[in-house]
């Protein structure tokens, strides 16, 4: 039995990520020099004229058990949500890893799974790299690194600046913070952190004390963008400016409804495809959709309105897939 977001669950989820840390905001703004805030009032219209969300499961593949996941190489798998197993040149990548039953600080409330991982984490072949996009609990998710952490005590964490604390009281070592267009190079590969439209908070007083942003992965042969969570904005020719176009980019498709609400620190289908053609990206990969019910869309709605739109605009090659596929990175 699947247990979905609830009416109480997402009151809670907004009040307490949006809305009650307005008492207490950080230094960190978008590249705009704004804040994203919403105001109680905002809340209740949006709830007010909210409509019911239908849920429809999404296929999981079992295609990763075909191959040996520790020996072959040059391939990339959506496990759900924003995270995505990646290997390349032997080193294994994994990006924003979300393994527990709940996007939430609470074990029993807020945000609910539809579907497990398409991976359990206990079948992840030895991690040498995780990407951190930013702190919501959809996005880092403690228990999980806990565990990939003692499966590989030698897993190197890349975070956003204002990050370790939550690492250093996991006892959780390897950890280097990032602010925007930071880079590092790990075993041959450059990873830079670029700027988003977002913003951070996990508990009642740290609203924007951390950073947010996406991870720009470049190799001899061609490059991977994780684009983490955001709004439309700029960032996406600016990171193209900076870094080129990359080969494979992941970019998210949903959590946007009500727009009107949302619209500041989520895309929806179209403006994703807008962040592909800004990328310049050849191959671009929908994620953030189908795995929780964070907004009011129905589950299926992102593929379907990406497939529609692109059906009229087809200058881009943007498709999702099914969890648990094995795609080579050619």
């Amino acid at each position: 039995i699947i247990q979905v977001m609830s009416f109480n669950d997402l009151k809670f989820f907004y009040l307490f990520f949006l809305l009650i840390p307005i008492l207490s905001f950080g230094d960190y703004t978008n590249t705009n020099g704004k804040a994203i805030k919403k105001p109680l009032k905002d809340l209740i219209k949006w709830q007010l004229n909210k409509t019911e969300t239908n849920i429809e499961i999404i296929d999981i593949s079992e295609d990763w058990k075909n191959f040996d996941l520790e020996e072959y190489d040059n391939y990339f798998i959506w496990i759900g949500h924003s995270t995505f197993l990646i290997k390349k040149n032997g080193i294994t990548i994994l990006s924003d890893p979300v393994f527990s039953d709940r996007a939430s600080p609470l074990k029993n409330f807020g945000p609910k799974r539809l579907i497990p991982p398409a991976i359990p984490i206990q079948s992840l072949p030895a991690i040498d790299i995780v990407t951190i996009s930013h702190n919501h609990y959809d996005h880092l998710d403690i228990d999980s690194i806990k565990k990939i952490y003692k499966k590989n005590l030698d897993t190197i964490f890349l975070i956003p600046m204002g990050d370790k604390d939550i690492f250093d009281n996991a006892k959780i070592q390897n950890t280097y913070e990032f602010v925007w267009w930071d880079t590092i190079n790990i075993s041959g590969l450059e990873f830079t952190f670029t700027p988003v439209q977002h913003w951070s908070a996990r508990g009642l007083f740290d609203r924007n004390d951390s950073l947010w942003g996406g991870w720009f992965i470049k190799d001899d042969d061609y490059s991977i963008y994780h684009a983490g969570d955001s709004g439309y904005s700029n960032d996406f020719k600016a990171t193209r400016a900076k870094l080129g176009s990359p080969k494979y980019a992941f970019i998210p498709i949903g959590a946007y409804d009500p727009e009107w609400f949302m619209s500041e620190s989520h895309v929806n289908p179209e403006e994703a495809v807008m962040i592909a053609k800004d990328l310049g990206a050849t191959y671009s990969y929908g994620m953030h959709w189908g795995t929780f019910i964070l907004t009011s869309e129905d589950t299926i709605e992102p593929k379907i309105r990406l497939e529609n739109f692109l059906d009229k605009d087809n200058s881009t090659n943007f498709k999702t897939i099914s969890p648990g596929k094995l795609i080579d990175l050619d």
